[in-house]
């Protein structure tokens, strides 16, 4: 990267780092619940709207989303994410008031060098990551479908920030088996035991782990099981995830889980249903040159940068890569092992350190951001490698 433009963008960032910071206090001192967030979502929607983004709030048909757009002139267009909400008790133990605010400081940093590039810069309102996430409904309503890129970053701890990451579809089930009910000692030939099947349907689905592929997780508890033992149970109730490593493998995964809730329903007499707990999470749409990018963007501006790990959860970010090249950076805000959703992860957003890594973090996506506008063979790199990598998902 140029110097005279590391440094042009140095100074944009700074230019509105404070206000970013006081953002991110006030959300950590205020937080709100996935689809409650009013408060947040206005505060980051006033920001940008101040700062001549045209601002469409509320949005998509989410009361807390919003869209700013900086209509640059003719060009690609990038899309910003930000996240705000919240999680029960603990607060933004997850770091959204960080990140959140970090992608509208990229955004109102990018409004500072316009005359760098042309195009459509959007900054996205994304409310309820920690529950049915909102981009999920985004993507399947197109709104990523034109876009050359999508991107964000999330608070992460340790060493090493990480360019990309990567993460697991996910499909919620509710299952729900119907029986008879008799009275377990005098007459328990007259009952159909909804709880037997229910049983038998998690023994059939543990039966066929020994064949999963090493992607395929599946975690389940019982919700409803009877109200007392000497009631043969008419009503069972479950709910029960699966993650894997493409969304073909979850259509996969879902014919077995079918089946085995038929076949128990059949075997003890009962009846069963299956709906869908949550909107289905999107596995991570990877895409190479992207990440070589920001990777060298992060070392640039003074971040240590290891290597995509292993996924070993879900975000909606990968309903978005389905839909256009994306990326979700885990900007290291302290250099200590924690665990997100924590008490002490939500207090380390609030220290100098973080602040600093916010300032590293949106230097480095503005970066990209230009370079995707201004560098038309880089975005055919990018959209040729998200084509491939979107066919291999389908296999």
């Amino acid at each position: 990267m140029e110097e005279n433009l590391k440094s042009r963008i140095s100074c944009s960032v700074d230019a509105h780092l404070e206000e970013a910071i006081h953002l991110s206090e006030d959300l950590a001192a205020h937080p709100e619940l996935p689809y409650q967030e009013y408060e947040s979502s206005r505060k980051m929607a006033e920001l940008l709207k101040d700062a001549g983004f045209a601002v469409t709030y509320p949005y998509d048909g989410y009361d807390t989303a919003f869209c700013a757009c900086l209509d640059n002139g003719e060009g690609p267009s990038v899309a910003l994410l930000t996240e705000y909400d919240a999680l029960p008790e603990i607060g933004h133990g997850c770091g959204h008031n960080l990140h959140g605010s970090l992608s509208v400081l990229t955004g109102l940093a990018l409004k500072e060098m316009k005359d760098l590039f042309q195009g459509k810069l959007y900054v996205i309102g994304t409310p309820a990551e920690e529950e049915n996430g909102a981009k999920i409904g985004m993507a399947d309503h197109g709104i990523f479908d034109d876009m050359s890129l999508a991107l964000m970053m999330h608070s992460h701890a340790g060493k090493e920030s990480i360019p990309n990451m990567d993460v697991l579809s996910l499909r919620c089930y509710v299952v729900e088996f119907h029986g008879e009910t008799a009275h377990a000692v005098a007459s328990p030939w007259l009952g159909k035991s909804a709880l037997a099947a229910a049983r038998k349907f998690l023994d059939l689905i543990d039966a066929r782990r020994e064949c999963f592929t090493p992607d395929i997780h599946v975690n389940a508890v019982i919700l409803d099981g009877g109200k007392a033992p000497n009631i043969i149970p008419d009503y069972s109730k479950i709910r029960m995830e699966f993650r894997t490593d493409s969304m073909a493998k979850l259509l996969q995964v879902d014919e077995m889980v079918k089946k085995c809730a038929q076949a128990a329903a059949m075997a003890l007499d009962c009846t069963v249903s299956l709906t869908f707990g949550l909107s289905d999470f999107a596995d991570m749409v990877r895409v190479q040159p992207l990440e070589e990018e920001i990777a060298a963007d992060m070392k640039a501006f003074g971040l240590k940068v290891g290597k995509v790990e292993h996924p070993t959860g879900s975000s909606d970010v990968g309903n978005v890569s389905y839909r256009c090249p994306s990326l979700q950076g885990l900007l290291s805000i302290t250099k200590e092992n924690m665990a997100l959703h924590t008490a002490a992860f939500r207090d380390a957003t609030l220290k100098p350190e973080a602040h600093a890594a916010m300032k590293a973090g949106a230097c480095s996506m503005a970066a990209l951001c230009l370079k995707t506008f201004t560098d038309a063979a880089f975005r055919d790199q990018v959209q040729k490698a998200w084509n491939q990598a979107l066919e291999e998902k389908k296999q």
